[in-house]
This record gives structure tokens, C-alpha cells and sequence, in this order.
């Protein structure tokens, strides 16, 4: 997995422990630092729940790690709204175009711009007939909005790009 995503994690770990440990019952609420490693800790856990819904081919799973109302736009550009389009469309990918395939992250980046909204850019890419590393040709960039509604982490948006860039090419 990303370098970042580790180093961060072990970071707001340490200084969770720094800042009075685990919490206890009983004890004071938690704090910012371990409020943080638990909000990572349950985005990582949506990250994983999508990967095993994709290597699984199962439309159901991966719309499961979304909101209601959320909005994916897939790597063909289609737009699937709600819970029952990005299962069926989902499905048709997997059991057309897709499956059979895993997915592998290359780098993450995830910013907080509240406490209960993560903005996720991660690079990574789908990895066909038992490769293991991603290919150029493969690549792809997505973005993801997080919401934090009654203390659980769903997607609201995810938006997929081929990796072609333009600048700096």
C-alpha cells in the first residue's frame, strides 16, 4: 500500500498514544488525534470493502460502501446515481468488461476539509490475468467525497480518470 498512507496512519497513532492512549470506559472522550486515526482507519476499511466487492464481481458490495443518493462516474463516463444504479451498473461492468480483474493503489492522498467530509485522490489502476503491477497504459486517478453520518464513513461521489497527462508529459 502508499508509502503516505502508512507513514501517516503509524504518525496519528504515535501521537494518539502521546496524547493519553487508548480510550477506556470511563474515561475522557477521545481526542482530535485518535478521532483521526479512526476516521483513516474506516476510510482505509471502505477501501478494502471495495477492492473485495470488485475482485468478487459483486455490484451489491460495491454500492453497499456508497451513500443512498450518491453519484459514481464510472470509467466509461456513465453516470450511476443512487444505490440500485451502481449496483446494476456495476454488474453489467464486472460481468462484462471487468471481471475477473483486481484493483491495485499506488498512492492516496486524503484530506479532511471537516470532520465529517474526506476528499480522497488516489492513483492506482485494474489489474488484469494475474499481473501484479500497474501498467502505464492502465493507470487512473479517482476522486472520492466521503461523509461521516452518524459516526460511519460512506462514499457520496466517486469520479474515475484514465491517466493521460498533458502537463508535464
Amino acid at each position: 500500500m502508499s508509502k503516505q498512507r502508512n507513514a501517516l496512519s503509524a504518525c496519528v497513532i504515535g501521537v494518539a498514544m502521546l496524547l493519553g492512549g487508548v480510550a477506556t470506559a470511563g474515561a475522557a472522550p477521545p481526542s482530535a488525534a485518535q478521532e483521526l486515526a479512526s476516521d483513516l482507519q474506516a476510510i482505509e476499511d471502505l477501501r478494502v470493502r471495495q477492492h473485495e466487492a470488485w475482485r468478487n464481481g459483486d455490484g451489491d458490495a460495491y454500492a453497499a460502501i456508497h451513500t443512498h443518493d450518491a453519484d459514481v462516474v464510472a470509467f466509461s463516463g456513465d453516470l450511476l446515481h443512487g444505490h440500485d444504479e451502481i449496483a446494476s451498473g456495476m454488474q453489467y461492468y464486472f460481468d462484462t468488461y471487468v471481471g475477473g480483474t483486481e484493483l491495485k493503489e499506488v498512492s492516496e492522498n486524503i484530506a479532511f476539509p471537516r470532520p465529517d467530509m474526506a476528499i480522497i485522490i488516489r492513483t492506482g489502476c485494474v489489474l488484469w490475468n494475474g499481473e501484479t503491477e500497474c501498467s502505464n497504459e492502465a493507470l487512473s486517478r479517482n476522486t472520492s467525497l466521503a461523509l461521516k453520518t452518524d459516526g460511519q464513513w460512506l462514499i457520496r461521489s466517486f469520479q474515475n480518470t484514465r491517466l493521460d497527462p498533458l502537463l508535464h508529459g
